[in-house]
């Protein structure tokens, strides 16, 4: 059984939100479309408490540079997708209520979570695999935001637990951060994922 599995199609992530990815909103009709080839439908949501560790402004820091947490470099964003807020929410013409579970990462407020499947440490699970296994749900297309973080990251552990894994970047737009995408990938398709 197949599963569309949509990343942070949020706010903030959005042309006018705190973390914008360009041409975010216009995957958001394409993705709603692509929405009812599949058997199920999971939507992720960047879902951050007040002064989350990843935040820039906790470490009095500039946004997009770089620190060395417990589990490893982090990229220090600015304030997004805080939880409660008009910025967390997913985009208003997201169907939504199509979505058979919506996954929250990034809650933790000592690690992000860029995967849909593991914290940032790449120890501390979401509970997304076992809901798909238990489903059956072995074929999984990603799409959303961004690219070469979140989407990339969920993909890549996706393909580690052993699923069978497309990226539609028709349906994702990227951050492209310095070779960020480029770097993105190259690493999914050296794992195999179909990259369409």
């Amino acid at each position: 059984m197949r599963a569309l599995i949509v990343v942070d199609v949020q706010n903030d992530f959005c042309p006018g939100g705190a973390l914008p990815v360009m041409g975010g909103d216009e995957i958001v009709d394409p993705i709603n479309e692509a929405m009812v080839g599949f058997d199920a439908v999971i939507l992720t949501q960047d879902w951050h408490p007040v002064g989350h560790s990843s935040f820039a402004s906790g470490h009095y820091a500039e946004s997009f540079s770089r620190v060395e947490m417990p589990y490893g470099p982090q990229v220090l964003w600015p304030d997004h997708c805080v939880q409660g807020t008009t910025g967390a929410l997913f985009h208003g013409a997201l169907r939504s209520d199509r979505a058979d579970l919506v996954l929250r990462k990034g809650y933790r407020s000592a690690i992000d979570s860029y995967s849909a499947f593991f914290e940032n440490d790449q120890i501390t699970p979401t509970g997304l695999e076992g809901y798909l296994n238990s489903r059956g749900l072995r074929d999984l297309t990603f799409a959303g935001l961004a690219t070469d973080y979140c989407v990339a990251f969920s993909a890549l552990d996706a393909i580690r637990q052993g699923f069978k894994v497309t990226v539609d970047t028709r349906l994702c737009r990227a951050i492209n951060m310095g070779e960020s995408l480029e770097l993105a990938l190259s690493k999914m398709e050296s794992a195999k994922v179909s990259v369409v």
